[in-house]
């Protein structure tokens, strides 16, 4: 499936397409299934989006049968300022009426990195009820793109991108010579959507590579996010879709009208 590509004209607008889809998305799972999963990103771009759900959305959300999850996560204690948990924390789930047991977060406090991520996936398969061989379903997972075209903490020429089997890794980044806990490919693939939320200038040139050229995948990883059996929408804003070609435009939505 081709992916949905958005632009919009400014950040809030992103923020607010991601807030809607949200939205639609929570209700439309809860009335069919009786729940909405959900992976968490992290991030200054995620934040403005749990801003938004508890400024304007809050009303419209069935919290307690919302499931929280997250996509990746620093390997640094659940209070640190670093961590992906404490953001989304202070930022949204303090906020709203969400039961504790329906948030499910890494065991970033646990010292040895890949233990943390070997006990998340048995938080997975658990929540999931997973046979051998089988990948977690989640209803949604929100992404973000760095300046190098890594996603979640699928960074270039990194391990992780090449794990086929794993739900969780500790995947060691050279750069900051640290590991970083994050669900693997195969996860993020069996979505049944995806949507990534790209904002401001830096981010231009890696948009381009990864949905208009023929970059090597492992070089800019965002490319080798593909579901086998589900949507990927990109929301995008002006600045961060600067450098596609026109050939890539065509195939843009129209910039919504206020």
């Amino acid at each position: 499936m081709s992916p949905e590509i958005r632009v919009l004209a400014s950040s809030q607008e992103v923020f607010e397409l991601a807030a809607e889809e949200f939205v639609r998305q929570t209700n439309d799972a809860v009335s069919k299934r009786g729940r909405f999963t959900v992976a968490l990103s992290g991030g200054s771009t995620p934040k403005a989006l749990y801003q938004l759900l508890v400024e304007r959305y809050a009303a419209k959300l069935p919290w307690a049968q919302i499931f929280f999850f997250w996509g990746d996560e620093r390997h640094v204690p659940p209070d640190h300022p670093d961590s992906n948990y404490r953001m989304a924390k202070e930022a949204l789930l303090s906020k709203v009426p969400v039961p504790t047991e329906k948030v499910f977060r890494i065991p970033t406090e646990e010292k040895d990195a890949v233990r943390a991520a070997a006990s998340y996936e048995q938080t997975l398969r658990k929540f999931f009820k997973l046979k051998p061989g089988e990948f977690p379903r989640f209803d949604l997972i929100l992404l973000g793109m760095g300046p190098d075209g890594h996603t979640a903490s699928l960074f270039p020429h990194t391990d992780a991108l090449q794990e086929k089997t794993r739900l969780v890794v500790a995947n060691w980044i050279e750069k900051f010579q640290a590991y970083r806990l994050t669900l693997t490919l195969p996860v993020i693939n069996n979505s049944a959507c995806v949507m990534f939320l790209v904002t401001g200038s830096d981010k231009a040139a890696a948009l381009r590579e990864v949905l208009a050229s023929d970059s090597p995948a492992d070089q800019f990883p965002a490319k080798l996010v593909q579901p086998l059996n589900g949507k990927v929408i990109w929301a995008v804003d002006r600045t961060a879709a600067a450098s596609l070609p026109p050939t890539s435009i065509q195939r843009i939505e129209p910039i919504r009208n206020k």
